[in-house]
């Protein structure tokens, strides 16, 4: 990097501080260091009081203070979220410099100290200056804030030329941003000669910015403006280096502020200068912008006015071991032998639909450059949705709902709307046999009771010997119901005609579930409304100890007082028979052969006596 001295912060100035009138991003300004990626998230950070005094807590307490100088200790102290918990890093005041300028991250005024101080913080935490040349902005708003970030690909989503999948985006950047997320953009560079590559309009490849704001700027002026309502999406973003700004339409200079009036540009923050600042039309930034970066503050207070969410973390590691019940190291699912041997985690979507996201984070395996960079793995998680009742590990892959991409980034997040049911992630590095930690972390509406799968099947106690121990494993699969008896307008259920032939006039649908009891152990389904078709499509498993016995499946309707019966099915399982699938008129309960009720049921079984098939 080059040969330079260490010097104290009271050294390079006369009157030095952590901040000077305040902070903000225009006290950013990257040095001969390739962080781009870390000087645009600290300009973020910037703009956000509360997220700014986590990373720098007692800021007063370590400020300079001329007329306490013996208050001074020389070290100050910073906090940074890492790998699920803030961690306090603690550095002394002497900074890298260059004929007595600093080297590295600098503000535009020479007394202020914050930027370069929270630079060397953060280099301490990994190892060095070096290791912060190159990296992803994603991880340093994770860092600073705790929040989940989420990466968007405007190419991939079309985003310049479908208007309703770019209007919709920004409400979303709208809604992070106003909810104090912190956000990053960047143009993506193809070849290494892109890489910081300056295009006409001023705008550079390979170079990570700081969104700084979003808006609906009001055009016109007067009362004009306020009757015509007419409204431009915009969005403001800074450059790292303090200069080199978009020179298209509504950069600082251009004409097209003439549309608006002049409190509202005062209050937009227009300057024309060249301090690396500047705003764009949302349709023009989906033109020449290829990624994004959404860190959401995910909000789990209830004192809050905006959404709560609930939030369940979990540590886990892949480990590598021969023996395939205890291996935790499976790869991703394109290694079908051993996908289910990686660790796995079962949570409950528990309203009719809900809105899930997931965090998946690896370990950092950034090192001291004696050692090397290390490399982070392919990683990567998918979903399935799995019987009501599983209590222990999958062995045989069920239904897929979700997945995320597999990237050798230190997060990967999915947002997914998944319907009420009981679902299993299942966390994979990319590749077999790799091992490392990981930090998974679920957030719902309603408490979804995530955690992990570690038992394989039943275990043996010491009232099995008494008690016995399940012979058979069954799965109960209900895809569907046909022709359920139908109710009046009055709520009544009707019965047959004499000849069996029709249901009474005026028949309406009805509100029907399913219950599944084997051995005394109940799975009860989630309602369908309004139908006499149901498509229940839900699974329930049972270790069996009496192969002999039934299983039962009865329908019922749900009604505000008492649930009405609409009939039921007994099933027995041969073991010889990998899979059945039966569909069975509905039984009215009692052992009568001629007492047949309306509607049919399907139902599909598997049946093994190896509890650790299915």
């Amino acid at each position: 990097m080059g040969i330079f001295l260490f010097a104290q912060w009271k050294e390079l100035c006369e009157d030095p501080h952590l901040f000077v009138d305040g902070i903000s991003a225009h006290d950013l300004h990257q040095g001969q260091l390739g962080n781009c990626w870390f000087v645009a998230a600290c300009s973020s950070l910037a703009s956000r009081e509360s997220l700014w005094q986590k990373v720098i807590p007692d800021w007063k307490e370590q400020e300079w203070d001329t007329e306490k100088p013996e208050s001074y200790a020389g070290i100050f102290h910073f906090r940074f979220w890492r790998f699920g918990e803030w961690v306090d890093v603690v550095i002394d005041d002497r900074l890298p410099t260059v004929d007595n300028q600093l080297v590295y991250c600098h503000s535009n005024d020479s007394n202020e100290f914050w930027s370069a101080l929270v630079e060397k913080a953060y280099a301490k935490v990994y190892g060095c200056y070096e290791a912060l040349d190159g990296g992803n902005t994603a991880d340093a708003l994770v860092d600073f804030t705790g929040g989940v970030s989420e990466p968007v690909d405007l190419l991939e989503g079309q985003m310049a030329t479908d208007e309703a999948a770019r209007n919709q985006l920004f409400e979303r950047v709208l809604k992070v941003h106003n909810r104090d997320g912190l956000i990053s953009c960047s143009i993506r560079a193809t070849t290494i000669e892109d890489m910081e590559a300056r295009l006409d309009c001023g705008l550079v490849k390979g170079h990570a910015y700081a969104v700084t704001d979003v808006k609906k700027v009001r055009l016109g002026h007067g009362l004009l403006a306020f009757f015509k309502s007419e409204k431009l999406h915009m969005i403001r973003m800074r450059n790292p280096w303090g200069e080199k700004e978009w020179s298209g339409p509504w950069s600082d200079s251009s004409e097209e502020w003439n549309k608006v009036s002049k409190s509202e540009r005062e209050k937009l923050g227009v300057t024309v200068q060249d301090d690396g600042e500047f705003w764009m039309t949302f349709d023009d930034f989906c033109q020449y912008f290829t990624d994004l970066i959404l860190c959401r503050l995910i909000n789990t207070s209830y004192l809050s006015i905006h959404k709560t969410w609930e939030e369940e973390v979990m540590r886990g590691s892949w480990v590598h071991r021969q023996d395939p019940l205890r291996n935790r190291a499976g790869g991703c699912i394109n290694h079908k032998t051993t996908f289910l041997q990686n660790p796995q985690y079962v949570f409950d979507v528990k309203k009719v639909e809900d809105e899930v996201l997931i965090c998946l984070q690896q370990k950092e395996k950034r090192a001291t450059p004696k050692e090397g960079k290390g490399e982070n793995l392919a990683i990567g998680f998918d979903i399935h949705r799995v019987e009501l009742n599983r209590k222990y590990r999958m062995h045989s892959a069920q239904q897929k709902v979700a997945g995320s991409i597999y990237i050798n980034s230190r997060c990967v997040f999915l947002r997914k709307e998944l319907k009420e049911g009981r679902y299993v992630i299942i966390p994979t590095t990319f590749d077999p046999g790799q091992q490392g930690d990981f930090l998974l972390r679920v957030f719902t509406d309603v408490p979804s009771d995530c955690k992990e799968l570690s038992l394989d099947e039943p275990p043996q106690t010491c009232w099995t010997g008494m008690c016995g121990y399940p012979q058979l494993v069954t799965q109960v699969h209900v895809l569907n119901a046909e022709g359920l008896q139908g109710q009046d307008s009055n709520g009544e259920l009707h019965c047959l005609n004499p000849h069996k032939q029709r249901l009474l006039p005026k028949a309406q649908a009805v509100d029907p579930y399913v219950i599944i009891t084997c051995e005394g152990e109940r799975v009860r389904s989630p309602v369908q409304k309004d139908t006499r078709c149901p498509s229940f499509d839900i699974k329930g498993l049972f270790y069996r100890k009496k192969p002999k016995e039934g299983i039962h499946i009865e329908i019922y309707n749900k009604n505000m007082i008492v649930d009405t019966f609409l009939g039921q099915v007994i099933l027995f399982s041969d073991p010889n028979e990998r899979q059945e699938q039966h569909t069975l008129h509905l039984r009215d309960k009692g052992s009568r052969q001629d007492n047949d009720l309306p509607g049919t049921l399907t139902v599909r079984l598997i049946t093994s006596t190896t509890l650790t098939n299915i």
